[in-house]
């Protein structure tokens, strides 16, 4: 697009979006009451990682402004990073911001797990924006687009289905700012200065936006900009990040699969023969697919999502559990596996116990297939 009048001010302590002319913004910010008239939208970077109270960031704020060569009035927000990237379209420009504490990391040659040097009580995960709109716009739209803006984003991340200890370090410190220009016949800066304005008075361009048009335009942008921002930051999860997600390590898995093992020496030479061909498993893409299938339908099922289902009791009549376990145990190590499932089965041994009604048998499964595999010499 964009305004002629739209500057971006970048410098290592924080980005300022400003213009001379104002803003009229909606926001979520530290420094704001919400709706404001402003020049400048800044993002300062938070070195310390601590949060700071609202003098403490004005005095930031200023202070950047100062150095920087930044005149006007502004609303502020801290953030660990001031990492972002710009997309323009025909009536707006949004601005992508992320900050991400979590890396993927190689755990063997075939799979990779997140992590983070911080662990996941207090890493966070936050993708936030700001859009500007090149329309004068009511609060009372920029309310509406604000909401549309929270609500697609929402259902976006949703969709994606992330492991739960991802979901639940995202996003939660996240920020959104709606703006548009002002009338320059109706507001000028002294009467802004002065707090003078009568903001829901005065004229806008509202009925020149088609709401249910831009409505579409504006949630695309916003999914394709997090699309983009996961891409950036390499964010992909696999099978392990879901073990992780239901608390289930390797090492649970090798001690419940040797629970059972009678007449033999389980040494530390064995146990590693195992944890070796866990992860061999978890390589192959139709175990995978398995393990998913089960993961996912057990979510479904917990949170009595699907109406005709009650699996509270773990009932009788639900075999597909066992079937699903059967066949991870077969892709594994052929059909003499599934006899070995059987006894995993009926015992749940270790950390199979307590597992829910789908997670327990795809886990004897695993188990009982990589001990017929490790054994079958």
């Amino acid at each position: 697009m964009s305004d002629d009048n739209l500057n971006v001010i970048s410098a290592s302590e924080g980005v300022a979006i400003n213009n001379p002319n104002f803003f009229l913004t909606i926001s979520n910010f530290e420094v704001s009451d919400g709706l404001d008239i402003v020049e400048n939208i800044n993002v300062l970077l938070d070195d310390t990682s601590k949060k700071v109270d609202f003098e403490n960031l004005c005095e930031i704020s200023e202070k950047f402004n100062t150095d920087n060569n930044i005149e006007g009035s502004y609303i502020c927000q801290n953030s660990k990073s001031i990492d972002y990237f710009r997309n323009s379209y025909k009536d707006f420009d949004l601005f992508t911001f992320n900050s991400n504490d979590v890396i993927i990391e190689e755990f063997t040659k075939n799979l990779k797990v997140a992590n983070s040097p911080l662990g996941f009580g207090d890493a966070k995960i936050d993708i936030s924006h700001i859009i500007f709109i090149d329309k004068i716009l009511s609060p009372k739209m920029l309310l509406k687009l604000y909401k549309i803006a929270i609500n697609i984003k929402a259902k976006f991340f949703e969709s994606l289905k992330l492991p739960l200890h991802i979901s639940n370090i995202l996003n939660n410190n996240d920020f959104l700012v709606i703006s548009s220009k002002i009338s320059p016949d109706t507001f000028n800066e002294e009467n802004i200065h002065n707090e003078s304005v009568d903001i829901n008075n005065n004229y806008y361009e509202d009925d020149d936006i088609n709401l249910d048009e831009f409505k579409i335009l504006m949630e695309d942008a916003i999914i394709i900009s997090c699309e983009d921002t996961i891409e950036k930051l390499n964010l992909n999860f696999g099978i392990l990040d879901y073990f992780v997600s239901e608390g289930i390590l390797i090492g649970d898995l090798v001690e419940a699969g040797f629970e059972l093992c009678e007449g033999v020496e389980v040494t530390d030479e064995l146990k590693e023969k195992l944890e070796q061909e866990i992860l061999k498993s978890l390589s192959d893409i139709n175990v995978i697919a398995l393990l998913m299938a089960a993961i996912r339908t057990e979510e479904d099922f917990s949170n009595n999502r699907l109406r005709e289902v009650d699996v509270s009791d773990d009932p009788a009549y639900l075999y597909s559990d066992e079937i699903l376990g059967m066949a991870i145990a077969n892709q594994i190590a052929g059909s003499k596996a599934i006899f070995n499932f059987a006894r995993y089965d009926k015992a749940k041994p270790g950390i199979i116990y307590g597992l829910g009604p789908m997670m327990d048998d795809i886990f004897a499964g695993l188990i009982a297939g990589c001990m017929s595999k490790i054994f079958e010499e």
